[in-house]
Formats: C-alpha cells, structure tokens, sequence
C-alpha cells in the first residue's frame, strides 16, 4: 500500500495561516490592553510622587488615595534655562500639544526640545530637555507648599529615573523615591529601600552661597548634610550624586528654584541654613537626630549582601 505523498504547499499554507491568526490575535490584545497599560503606568508615576511628597502609606493607601491626593498637584511646565513657568501660548509656541502628556524623556529624542550636553555632563544623561514637568501643591494662599521634581542620572547598569521633593523653602528636601533603575538586587537596589530614602528628610539643598551643599558620600566617609552611601554600592551612590547634584546645579532646576525664592520673597540667607545643617545621616538613624555620627557603613546596620558591585 502506498504511503500519501508529501503536499509541500499544504503545510506551507498551514503554517502561514496560523502565523496570520496568531499575530491577529497578539495585536488585537496589544491594542485592548494598551489603555489599561497606560493608566496602570499613570498610577504608578502618581503614586511615586506622592511617595517622594509623603503622602502615600502602602500599606494602608489605596489607588483611590492616589486618585484623590493627587489632585492637589498642578502640573506645571518648566523653562529650564529662564526659570520660569510656560503657559499654554507658550507651550504651542515651543511644540508642546498638553502639558499633561509631556514626557521629557521622548523630549530628549527631539532636538528642538532639548540640547547635548557634552563633555559637562555630570549626570551621563546625554541630552537635557530644555522643559521640564514639574509638580507643584500650593497652599490656601497660592503658595507653594511643596514642589516634586523629576530626576535622572546614570548608575551602574543603567539610568535611574526619580521623583525629588523639597518644602515651600525650594531648599529643605521633604522625600525621594526612585521608580525606575536597573541596580544590583541587594546592593544598588537598596536605593528603594524606606530606610535610606528617609535619610534624605530635613537634608539641605543649597549652602548660604546658594551652592548645592548635599549627595551621597562613600559609605564610612562622614560629611555634614550628605547621606551615607551604600556599602559595596560605590558606583550607584555615585551615581544618585551626581544625579542630585546636577538637577539641583544650574544646568538643571536652580534657575527655576531661585525664581519660586523670588516670587514668595525668600532668600537662602533667610531659611536660616546653617543652623539648620542636619549632620551625617547613618542608616536607621531617625531622619529629626542632628548629632554628628562616627564613620558607619550599611553593613552594620542590615546584614551584608554577596557580591560587590563596585
């Protein structure tokens, strides 16, 4: 009895079909759950802001919170080289449809919405977009209480993205959280840990002079106003350094900083800075103890993690 003999354009035919099924149907989910992805990461950039404002317990606070404690925020776009905010003729002027769905990072794509940096590029970010979307909640007067601002740096596997806040001042840093990074687990990674970012409260911006005053120093290298860096995570606290250091400079939100002092009437002089100094923070320490501390690492603190990172 003979054996049927092969129909090579039969199974190719087959096998074409299932292809065109199956991207269909890959597409057509991509395309269905598109608007849910877009909102689970609106919640998310939500929620780390109210984290780096203090507003949010996870363990209690539901995305309903988030929902309702974030409509105490105005979001405002910024002109990072002048300072000042753009209104809605201005925002057309310079390309930008809606200040809500402005993303500073596609930004930095588009040459005339941001400019190459160079070799003064402390950071490693490549290019800075020349606007910059800023939270702002004000208070019963219209004045700002706190201002959350968007930051980034290069670690040490790669960008790590954040949400900076700092009090009515524009000096005393009010939170931090960090969103998005690709560090080490169990070394780089602590940078999201609770502890260490409760480290950054009361801390201060700018000295007398108006020079940033504050970073992260290497771990067991004590320094008035800096945080402890994270032992055996030398290049992702350098790199959240010069993170905050740059955004804090003029190449980042100083301009603008310095322009929010003037239109409430402060200085730098009159938020009494120096007697205001918080001395070196070690991990654990309660965020208010202003006593200077001897040299300490995280390792004493919290059981050391294999491997070295840096």
């Amino acid at each position: 009895m003979s054996k049927p003999k092969s129909n090579n354009m039969k199974t190719i035919s087959v096998a074409l079909t299932l292809c065109l099924v199956c991207s269909v149907l890959v597409s057509a989910a991509a395309v269905g759950l598109k608007p849910a992805q877009l909102e689970n990461a609106r919640l998310d950039r939500n929620k780390n802001i109210l984290v780096a404002a203090g507003m949010f317990d996870a363990e209690t606070d539901t995305n309903e919170d988030v929902a309702e404690r974030f409509k105490d925020f105005d979001v405002e776009i910024v002109d990072l080289n002048k300072g000042n905010y753009l209104d809605d003729d201005a925002l057309k002027a310079v390309g930008i449809a809606d200040r809500n769905t402005y993303d500073t990072s596609q930004a930095t794509k588009n040459k005339a919405l941001s400019e190459d940096l160079g070799s003064n590029d402390p950071a490693s970010i490549g290019r800075k977009p020349k606007y910059a979307k800023v939270y702002v909640k004000n208070d019963d007067a219209g004045q700002p209480e706190m201002v959350v601002l968007p930051i980034q740096g290069y670690g040490l596997w790669g960008t790590i993205y954040a949400f900076l806040t700092l009090e009515s001042d524009m000096n005393t840093i009010k939170g931090i959280s960090f969103y998005e990074h690709k560090e080490t687990p169990g070394l780089g990674a602590r940078i999201e840990e609770p502890k260490w970012r409760a480290m950054w409260k009361g801390i201060h911006s700018y000295d007398e002079n108006g020079d940033v005053a504050t970073g992260v120093t290497k771990a067991g290298n004590p320094k008035d106003n800096w945080i402890d860096g994270i032992s055996g995570a030398t290049l992702t606290s350098r790199g959240v350094s010069n993170m905050i250091q740059f955004w804090l400079g003029e190449q980042g939100y100083k301009p603008y900083l310095d322009h929010v002092r003037e239109e409430t009437g402060q200085t730098i002089e009159n938020t009494d800075v120096q007697a205001q100094q918080i001395s070196y923070k070690k991990l654990g320490q309660n965020p208010t103890q202003k006593e200077t501390h001897s040299v300490t690492e995280l390792a004493s603190i919290a059981p050391a993690a294999h491997g070295k990172e840096a």
